[in-house]
């Protein structure tokens, strides 16, 4: 979450006009994340989420992100649900910028997660994972190898700014990932962006999962790996404990299939380089007068680095 666009009392009034969600008790931006702009409404009528979609989110991609997460919720998914107005139409406008008011999750982030917490999260990631079967939409993984390739170019030479040797490490990891990316794995609707800051828990566990935002149709495998780097690493440093905990609260939901687990090390290598370009990208390319926090691509190279010299590769010589 983060705010890049200011929504004023007349804007909030206008859009609220085509709502039965009572009248406006506070109204306030939220400044953690990268993508778009969030503020938390309280209403009469309870607690919920303003989105307006910034930078990299297509207009024409909002149907897909809004079905992916009711068949969740149907499902079982603790996902949130997108509030439709008096007309029936979920997304509307804002500033020319297309968003959506979504139902409040409960719960707090656990930034710091423990390997309990890790557990939590691998079962519910496989969870999302089985729960996928039946959705009928698609959508390309826009930051997939091509993506990759497409955010090194825009970055360039300039990645040298942020750290020496950065551009010509971008350079070898595509090189190896486009020789030796899997691609015949199970598959579906995934997440994508499964971060310690996009998941809530509450006393019972795990009680909600936001920003849906990154979803799209890809190998089950991959969306495990980014997690894995997610909740199993801190400041860029692997933490063997966590991971274990995670992958085994996978496998004990969704069990993964020997060339799965076989894959894993390239699929870190890949995950770490995803959101090391996009925060590269970011730290490359800030936005003035935006309220949010870029965060620090470095703390992804340490994580790639570290994968790239087979550290995390002993998770998965074993299948059992």
């Amino acid at each position: 979450m983060a705010v890049y666009t200011q929504v004023d009392d007349g804007d909030l009034n206008r859009l609220l006009a085509d709502f039965d969600l009572g009248a406006v008790v506070s109204f306030a931006g939220v400044e953690q994340g990268v993508e778009n702009t969030n503020y938390i409404l309280t209403t009469t009528k309870g607690r919920f989420v303003l989105t307006l979609f910034e930078k990299r989110v297509d207009d024409a991609d909002l149907p897909f992100f809004m079905a992916a997460m009711a068949h969740l919720a149907c499902r079982g998914i603790p996902a949130p649900r997108a509030i439709a107005d008096r007309r029936g139409a979920v997304v509307t406008r804002v500033r020319n910028r297309s968003a959506v008011i979504m139902s409040f999750l409960d719960g707090r982030q656990r930034m710091a997660p423990t390997p309990e917490d890790c557990r939590l999260m691998g079962g519910l990631n496989a969870r999302l994972h089985i729960a996928a079967a039946g959705f009928s939409h698609t959508r390309q993984n826009a930051l997939g190898l091509a993506g990759w390739k497409a955010l090194a170019a825009r970055c360039g030479a300039e990645a040298d700014v942020c750290a020496q040797g950065l551009a010509s490490l971008v350079a070898d990891e595509i090189d190896f990932l486009s020789d030796n990316w899997p691609a015949q794995f199970p598959g579906g609707l995934v997440h994508a962006d499964l971060f310690p800051d996009n998941v809530f828990f509450d006393e019972t566990g795990i009680s909600g999962v936001i920003d849906f935002y990154f979803a799209c149709t890809e190998l089950f495998a991959y969306d495990l790996a980014l997690t894995l780097n997610a909740w199993a690493s801190e400041n860029g440093q692997w933490r063997v404990e966590h991971a274990r905990a995670l992958i085994d609260g996978y496998d004990a939901t969704r069990r993964l299939e020997e060339g799965e687990r076989a894959a894993m090390p390239v699929l870190l290598r890949g995950a770490a380089l995803r959101i090391m370009l996009t925060r590269l990208n970011d730290f490359l390319h800030q936005v003035d007068g935006a309220l949010v926090a870029v965060k620090d691509p470095l703390e992804y190279r340490d994580l790639l680095r570290f994968h790239r010299g087979g550290g995390s590769e002993k998770l998965f010589w074993k299948s059992g």
